[in-house]
């Protein structure tokens, strides 16, 4: 019997919630530059492909895929050991096909940096899809309070560094996260 939310139903135009975890629910996050390499492929592949050749400074042929019409990031936490991602896709195999280069790339790059084989993911990402504003809305705040049972005494979830979180808080703007106005898509 295949684990839940493994088998995906993809709609056109529609919220998912993406996540995964370490094989084993080992490490997928070893250290500080681990978190920072996962956001910038995010950044690298959300944002419009005519500044990726900025950001990654390598010439056309070298460009990693591009998702900045198709997917829109709206909110993200990192853990030590999974991820959330809340997203929105124009069409039905969208996510499929932007999941597959960011697990990809990621787990290359992790492999080679910690000189490991094998796969880093628990099997294939899971996805939900989101039915109702409600959901939305609970989901959101599911994604942002997850590191609350990790935060060191005396520190609170603004202080979390790999959450899209501080973008609602307007802490920080990062261009390729699309803040989600609750009631003006459903």
């Amino acid at each position: 019997m295949p684990a839940k939310n493994a088998l995906k139903t993809y709609a056109d135009s529609s919220y998912y919630h993406i996540y995964n975890r370490g094989v084993n629910k080992g490490l997928i996050f070893s250290d500080d530059h681990d978190y920072k390499t996962f956001l910038f492929y995010l950044k690298i592949y959300l944002s419009p492909a005519s500044l990726q050749g900025e950001y990654l400074k390598v010439p056309p042929s070298h460009k990693l895929k591009n998702y900045s019409e198709k997917i829109k990031l709206n909110a993200y936490c990192l853990m030590p050991n999974h991820f959330h991602l809340l997203i929105w896709q124009n069409d039905a195999y969208d996510i499929n096909f932007f999941m597959r280069s960011l697990a990809s790339k990621y787990a290359m790059y992790f492999n080679h940096k910690y000189k490991r084989v094998g796969p880093l993911f628990q099997g294939v990402y899971k996805a939900v899809l989101i039915e109702s504003e409600q959901q939305l809305l609970y989901l959101t705040k599911y994604v942002h309070r997850n590191p609350v049972d990790v935060l060191p005494s005396g520190r609170v979830l603004e202080d979390y560094k790999y959450s899209s979180y501080g973008n609602y808080l307007n802490l920080f703007t990062q261009s390729w996260v699309n803040k989600i106005d609750v009631g003006k898509d459903y």
